[in-house]
This record gives structure tokens, sequence and C-alpha cells, in this order.
């Protein structure tokens, strides 16, 4: 719970829109992106990726429901597990025919689908896809990473939901406002958790839009595999982004960045690996927007830390803590908000543990803003967080002086009665970004 500071956003105010701007989701013809790639997908390769997760997760219970067998099988451990021997001899025989015959119906699996794809086709992914993609790959990205499952999310930039090409050529006819050397400001959205690009418009608003009509950005969406580390995919978009400003069809004047939930995260850590690489991106990076960041964690993911624990203590419950190891690597940074590798290397990221990060500011040169989003009403003594991230952590406060972010009293915003994605569609929360990003 967090006391309400000055300044901060009120609560929804009505218009003719509700609680939005009428016209926020209208995007300039100025700006508005050209001919890009809309990737098809074939319905072959979601249906193979599915079969390699059920495949798999069969064989992960098979191993749960073996080592429970084989602990209650072997007798009191007070007296020393009598059974154990033939308990073990007997649940190998068992279950390792089980895992055989699930292994050959994988592979079986796999050789039919092939000759399925020509009859399946391809098509557009289309919105409800995307969405569950997105959400598997929060959970299980990293897994279906390590698997080369075709269901796992590689990073591209995207704008209107289509594949940009990081190529000068292709850059200009998708931006040719960019190209006329009229739109030299980049603006780039980047995701939360389990999301993806396409959820930033809400109920007919989009920032990233509304920006673009506003202050003649060139708005571009990242699209990830939350599962990853935030450090892996912050290296990665470092890289990207240095692509896209040498491929940028006039030199760029201005880079802005505005991430959503972990996607403030991933944004921090890229600044830091663009800094250690000499990037020349990051000396045109103006202005960082965090809204609802976990940048000191968020309780779900300790509380799960804690479930871990709990399911340890006995020996029959032991092997059920297996189940809560599948969550990701990204839902595993979320504890504390870990950005850099050594967050989280050389550590087990399942094991309790005290909060493992150093000093690291905010990116230097860079005017840097944070939006809280807050359940509880103005005026509230106490607040409550957005129901997913405390007040505190989205600031950037922490009771450690050495982890605190020194945003200024002025960049930081609470907005009042609005839960973590009501963040994406609130009007005062929209005012507040486009006021900051104003020359």
């Amino acid at each position: 719970m967090t006391r309400a500071p000055r300044g901060a956003i009120g609560p929804p105010q009505t218009t003719t829109a509700g609680t939005l701007d009428a016209g926020a989701h209208v995007t300039p013809p100025s700006t508005a992106p050209g001919p890009m790639t809309k990737r098809t997908r074939r319905h072959v390769d979601d249906l193979r990726g599915a079969g390699k997760l059920a495949i798999e997760a069969t064989k992960g219970v098979t191993a749960v429901v073996e080592a429970m067998h084989r602990t209650i099988a072997s007798g009191p451990g007070v007296l020393g597990k009598p059974l154990a021997l033939p308990a073990r001899a007997m649940t190998g025989v068992v279950y390792g025919s089980i895992r055989g015959v699930t292994g050959l119906v994988g592979a079986g699996l796999d050789r039919a689908l092939e000759k399925l794809g020509p009859l399946l086709g391809e098509s557009v992914p289309g919105p409800e896809r995307e969405a569950v993609v997105s959400a598997l790959n929060g959970v299980l990205g990293d897994y279906l990473r390590d698997t080369a499952n075709p269901l796992a999310i590689t990073m591209q930039l995207r704008a209107g939901g289509a594949t940009l090409a990081i190529d000068r050529d292709a850059l200009g006819a998708a931006f040719p406002d960019a190209a006329a050397e009229r739109a030299r400001k980049i603006l780039l959205l980047v995701h939360g958790s389990s999301m993806n690009d396409l959820q930033w418009s809400r109920h007919g608003h989009d920032h990233g839009a509304a920006l673009a009509r506003d202050l003649g950005y060139a708005a571009i969406y990242l699209h990830y595999n939350t599962g990853l580390h935030v450090s892996t995919n912050g290296r990665a978009l470092a890289d990207l982004l240095e692509r896209l400003a040498a491929a940028w069809p006039a030199e760029v004047d201005e880079i802005a960045i505005v991430g959503h939930s972990m996607g403030g995260l991933v944004a921090r850590s890229a600044c830091h690996y663009a800094e250690e690489a000499g990037h020349a991106w990051r000396a045109r990076l103006r202005n960082w927007v965090s809204l609802g960041t976990p940048h000191h964690g968020a309780p779900l993911e300790r509380g799960g830390n804690w479930v871990d624990f709990l399911l340890t203590i006995s020996p029959y419950s032991a092997p059920l803590a297996a189940l809560g190891k599948i969550r990701s690597a990204g839902v595993t940074d979320l504890r504390f908000g870990a950005v850099l590798d050594e967050h989280w290397q050389a550590r087990d990221r399942f094991a309790r543990g005290s909060d493992p990060r150093g000093r690291l500011s905010l990116p230097s040169g860079v005017r840097s803003f944070a939006v809280a989003g807050t359940k509880g009403a103005a005026g509230t003594e106490e607040l409550p967080g957005d129901g997913l991230v405390p007040v505190d952590s989205a600031l950037g406060r922490h009771a450690k002086p050495e982890l605190s972010l020194p945003f200024p009293d002025a960049h930081r915003r609470i907005a009042y009665e609005t839960d973590h994605l009501a963040l994406l569609e609130r009007i005062e929360v929209y005012e507040a970004i486009r006021d900051w990003l104003t020359p």
C-alpha cells in the first residue's frame, strides 16, 4: 500500500467516448504505415507445435506421477524406506513403457502432420490466435524456444500487425514521410508479459497511433517472446534498434520508447546493453516512459516462489513442485524486476533467496517517466496497486536507497481507479505521456 502523492492523475472523466479519447485511434495520413509484410502461417505448424506440447506435457505428468508413486510405495521414511528398490524397479518398467509409447505417438504425429500440411493450407494469423500464442510464450516461452517448437515467437518489429523488414527501401515504403525527410522521430512501443503488439489497441484507443497523430512520430511496435529472460530480450532489442536506426530512410533525430509492464524492464535492459556495445541509436534516445512496470518486482511471482518452497517440505508433495517450475524465465524475472544477466546467472531461479540486484540507475541522458495504476480512489490514504504491480514498484521506489530509481517527482504519475490493462486505454494516462513527449 502506498500513500497518494501530489500531482497524480485523477479518476476517469466522462467524454463523448467514455473514458477514451474519441479520436485517439486514428492514424494520420502523414505517419500511416505503407505496404508491409503480413506473414502467413502454415496451419500445420500450429498443429505440430500444439502436438509437441501435448506429448511433452504427457511425459512431464508421467514423471510427476512416477515420483509420487515411488515415494508412497517405498514405505515409511522412518523405517528407511524398506521397499525402495522393488518400488523403483516396478515403477521404472511401468512408467518407462508409458514414456516410450508417448514418444512413438509424437514421432508418428509429426510425420502425419507433415503429410497433411499442403491440405491444411495457410493464412494470416488473427488477433485471437496471436493472443493465445503470446500467452503461451509468456508462460513457456523459454521451453518453446529450447525445443524449437513452431509456436515460439521470434522478436520482430511491426506496424499495423505486419512485420517490418529492416531494410531502407522497405522502411521507406512503410513510412513515406520518413523517406521524404519530414518524419525523423521513431516511437517504439514494447508490450508486457504474455501480450503482443496488437493489444496496444483497446476499445478504439492506441497510445502509439495517438502519439503518431499528435506529435508526428513513426510508431513501431515490438513483438517478442516474453517467456525469455528480460536481459535476453534486452540484448536482442538493443541489436534490433541498432539495425533499425542504420536502415532508417533519413537520419534519426529522436527515439522515444513507451513500455507497458515487462516492456519497461526490457527497454531499460536494452539501454544498458546498448551502452555496453556503443550502439549509435542509444545517443538518439530522448524519452522513455514506463506504464505499470514492476521495477522492483510483482507480488504474484513472489507468491509462486513461496508455493514452490512449501511443496518441497513433504516428500509426498515434493514431486508436485516440478509443476510450479514450468513457468518461464521471463516470469521468474518479475520476482524482483531482474534486467541484467548477472541478476539470474549462476542462480537457481526457483530457489528462495533475497533480491540479487545491485545499483542500476535510470538510463543516462534520457528523460525517464513512470506511471503507476491503482485500484484506489483519489484521496485514499493508502493506495493498493493495479492488481498486478504495487504503486511503489511501478514508480521505482524502494526501501533500499541504492535500488530506488530517481524519477523526478514531475515525471511520476498515479492513475486512480485503474487496473493494469486499463493503463493502455485511459485518456488521462495518454495525456500525461503526450505532454511529457511534447518538445
